[in-house]
Parts: structure tokens; C-alpha cells; sequence
């Protein structure tokens, strides 16, 4: 059967009534809330009048069910075009401007529906809207002025409520997130923005962001030259291209110094890497991390716990850090702070290796409390024998009580106590046996302690090394 170039002036009367049945079937639709079969009703229809501005009015209505407020947009301004006195049409551009965040789009349609019935009231909700998405703008571009992220995206929300078919209030709601490191929903608007629109350097931009901010800047730097390629003016892309390229580069200059020894170099590059963006939590905790080491390099024990600070107040879970702090306290024989810090560490990876540093740890935080014998001899830890003679002999003779009997009762108390923890160091570290286990660790039975009497040890010491235990002491 060959086809017909024309139609028939029945067939071409009949058509509008195919279209009205079409149109009066999507209305059911609509109303039963089938919005996708409402919508093929009204495109065939439309299809077989495209010269009714009520099919396009009623195809728009059914955009805007669907959250569609591009196609509703397109439809309603159409309509208009057919029709310019079709109020309804107006009055859904108002709503789709609004939804889409274009403000004086629906001021000029508020402006038209007042223009052809002064009386209406059809858009005074959207008229109040459009006055309160106003001073939320106001507000949002003052609070990100003042770099407020957080406020930003309580206001953005608000903006949300009554646009939320705008897409550049979600991006910068986005672009705050990835700001206050919650870039895992930050990159979840950039997908679904990019899902609508490939080809949205904002979204892109977004996405690099995301990258830049948890530490994948080459990625970062490849989006952000994407972005730029689909808009050769987008200003905060070619910003954060520049950041990114400069942290890179900066980190693994660091990272090459501090490999090669040049620690003194890789503090200064690392601290001027700190100084390129203190918003990036991720990047920066790594370089303060590095610094710390670097610290601990050049014997700065407590600049280096001053940079594990910093890193655990950017993020609590940075286990290298944890046990980095661990380490220095140690060295610096703050042995409570290193016991909390393994313990800590061991909450978060349970490992034999932190076991045995905390095991260590606790064992010399046990030691740290006990007297050190050593210290109160004035010796060192390598003393040889006659070495603790002749430090006990020494210190003996000068705390010895009956060289301070003139004295008050305060110091002869002190005195007191002073002689007789010299007798007990020397008690201790001249019996092999007892030496042995002090410098072990393990603890001097009690009993064995209770019993000494330093007066005692005194009289043998010097009996047995030959003089008499009667003697005067030169003032």
C-alpha cells in the first residue's frame, strides 16, 4: 500500500477530536497520580495538535509531578507562545523558575499574571518564596565569603526546600561539603548532577574537589583541566588546579628530602605545604605526620608531639601518629601518656606488635615509679662495684644524721629520709642477686625491705672497709 503524502480534509477534521480523547484520558491519569502514562497521552495528543496551548500546559503540569522542571519549563513557555493570555501557563513558569532557583524568571511571571488579572492570588505563595529565596541568596554569599561552610549549608538546605530542582545550590552545597571533609556526600551530588548533565564543569569541578580533598591530586588536577576544557573561564578550577599542583609537588619534595637525610630541608618544605590550604584535613594530617617524623629525626621529641597533636585533632584514627606520639613519649619518659597512647592504638588495630609496645610500655612506666637507685647514688647504670662504694661512702658521710644534729628538725627529718634511701641503694645494688632483679624490673620483696636498717649498713660498711664506727665529722 504506498504511503499518503497528504491527509484528507476528513481525516484532518477527525484529528482534533483523536487529540481531545487523548487529552480528557491523560486527565485520568494525572489524577489517578500515573503520571508517565498521563504524559504519553498528552505528547500524542500534542503530536496530533501542536497547536494547542493547553495540551502543552497540561504536559507541563505533568513534568512538574515528575520533578521535571526543564521539560515543564519548556512546555509552559511554549504554550505561552501559542497563547499569551493563558494565565495557568504563566503561572506555571512561575513555579518551575522558582523550583529551578531562577528568581527573576518568576518575577517576571508573578509581573505577567498581576498584568492580565489584577486579581489574582494564584502566585501570592510564590511571590512570598520568591522575596525569602532572595535573602537566602544574600545570606548564602556572605556566609561564603566568609568561608562559614557550616552555615552554608543549613542556609543552602533552606534554599533547597523551596528549589529544589536547582542545581547550583546543590553543587554549592556540595562544594561546602567537600570543604568540611564530608566528601563522600559531597561527591554524591556530583555524580547525580552529572548523571542530568555530562557535561557540567561545576559538577566536575565538584568531583575533583572530592579527589583533592582525600588525597588523590592526580585525579583531582586531571578533573579540574576537564572542567576547564568545557568552561576555559570556571576561576575556582583553575584555582584548585593550581593548589593541587603546588601541594604535589611540595609533598614529594618532602617526601625526597626526608629520604635522602635532609631533614632540616624537608621541615621547611612540609611547613610551607601546611601554609597552602588548612582546609585539607587529609593532605594536611599526612604532612604533619612527615614533619612529626622528621622531628624525631633531629631529636625535637616535643616538636614532634606537638605535630601528632595536630594530626590526631584533624583525625583521631591515625594510627602511625598515635603510635609515633607513643614512641616520643616514651624517649622523653612520660611513660603514663605512652601507656595511654598504645592502649589507644591497640583499640584500633590489635596487632602482636602493639601488644609488645604497650607490654613495654607498661613495664617502664612500673619502673619509672619505683626509686631510682642509680640516681639517688649519682651513678650510672654501668657502675662498677667499687664505683658504688665509693658513691655510697661519699654521699653516706654527707647525710649521715649525726652531721645535721644541730640542725632543725625540718632538715634532720630530711636528712634522715636522704640517708636512708642512700643505704637502701646501696643495699640493693651491692648484692648481685638483688641488682639483678632491680635492673630487670621485678620488684625487692617488701619483707626484704622492711628488715634494712641504713644505721646498720653504715656501721658494716665501714668496719668492713676498715675504719671505726665511731668517728668525727669535719664541719
Amino acid at each position: 500500500m504506498p504511503n499518503k503524502l497528504y491527509m484528507t480534509s476528513e481525516e484532518f477534521t477527525f484529528l482534533p477530536r483523536i487529540a481531545e480523547e487523548k487529552k480528557k484520558l491523560g486527565n485520568d491519569q494525572y489524577k489517578a497520580q500515573n503520571y508517565q502514562n498521563a504524559l504519553k497521552l498528552y505528547s500524542d495528543a500534542i503530536s496530533l495538535c501542536p497547536d494547542s496551548a493547553a495540551y502543552y500546559g497540561n504536559r507541563a503540569a505533568c513534568y512538574m509531578m515528575l520533578l521535571n522542571y526543564k521539560s515543564a519549563l519548556t512546555d509552559a513557555r511554549h504554550a505561552i507562545r501559542l497563547d499569551p493570555a493563558f494565565e495557568k501557563a504563566y503561572v506555571r513558569v512561575a513555579k518551575c523558575c522558582l523550583a529551578l532557583g531562577d528568581i527573576i524568571g518568576a518575577e517576571q511571571a508573578v509581573k505577567c499574571v498581576a498584568e492580565l488579572n489584577s486579581q489574582s492570588t494564584a502566585l501570592k505563595s510564590e511571590h512570598e518564596q520568591v522575596l525569602k529565596l532572595r535573602q537566602l541568596e544574600n545570606t548564602i554569599q556572605s556566609n561564603y565569603d566568609t568561608q562559614a561552610y557550616r552555615n552554608m549549608v543549613f542556609y543552602l538546605d533552606s534554599a533547597l526546600k523551596i528549589a529544589p530542582g536547582c542545581l547550583r545550590y546543590r553543587l554549592l552545597k556540595g562544594e561546602c561539603l567537600a570543604y568540611l571533609g564530608r566528601c563522600d556526600e559531597a561527591l554524591d551530588i556530583a555524580v547525580s548532577v552529572m548523571v542530568v548533565d555530562s557535561t557540567s564543569a561545576d559538577a566536575i569541578y565538584l568531583r575533583g574537589l572530592c579527589l583533592y580533598y582525600t588525597d588523590n591530586l592526580e585525579k583531582g588536577i586531571l578533573h579540574f583541566e576537564r572542567a576547564l576544557q568545557l568552561d576555559p573561564d570556571h576561576q575556582k578550577s583553575k584555582l584548585m588546579r593550581s593548589k593541587c599542583k603546588q601541594l604535589k609537588e611540595m609533598k614529594e619534595n618532602g617526601n625526597m628530602l626526608f629520604k635522602s637525610g635532609r631533614y632540616r630541608e624537608a621541615h621547611v618544605v612540609y611547613t610551607d605545604a601546611l601554609k597552602i590550604d588548612e582546609l585539607n584535613k587529609d593532605i594536611n594530617s599526612k604532612l604533619l605526620y612527615n614533619r612529626a617524623l622528621v622531628n624525631t629525626r633531629v631529636h625535637q621529641l616535643r616538636e614532634a608531639v606537638v605535630d601528632c597533636n595536630r594530626v590526631l585533632e584533624l583525625n583521631a584514627h591515625y594510627l602511625k601518629a598515635i603510635l609515633l606520639r607513643a614512641r616520643c613519649y616514651n624517649d622523653l619518659e612520660k611513660f603514663e601518656e605512652a601507656v595511654a597512647d598504645y592502649e589507644t592504638a591497640l583499640q584500633l588495630e590489635k596487632t602482636p606488635e602493639i601488644k609488645r609496645l604497650l607490654r613495654d610500655a607498661k613495664f617502664a612506666l612500673k619502673k619509672s615509679k619505683r626509686k631510682d637507685y642509680y640516681k639517688i647514688l649519682g651513678i650510672a647504670r654501668n657502675a662498677s662495684e667499687d664505683e658504688i662504694k665509693k658513691a655510697y661512702r661519699k654521699k653516706a658521710l654527707v647525710h649521715h644524721p649525726d652531721r645535721h644534729a644541730n640542725s632543725s628538725a625540718e632538715e634532720r627529718k630530711d636528712e634522715e629520709l636522704k640517708f636512708k634511701e642512700i643505704g637502701e641503694a646501696y643495699a640493693i645494688l651491692s648484692d648481685t642477686r638483688k641488682k639483678q632483679r632491680y635492673d630487670s624490673g621485678q620488684d625487692i620483696e617488701d619483707q626484704e625491705q622492711a628488715d634494712f636498717d641504713p644505721n646498720q649498713m653504715f656501721r658494716s660498711f665501714f668496719q668492713f672497709n676498715g675504719r671505726n664506727a665511731s668517728f668525727n665529722f669535719e664541719y
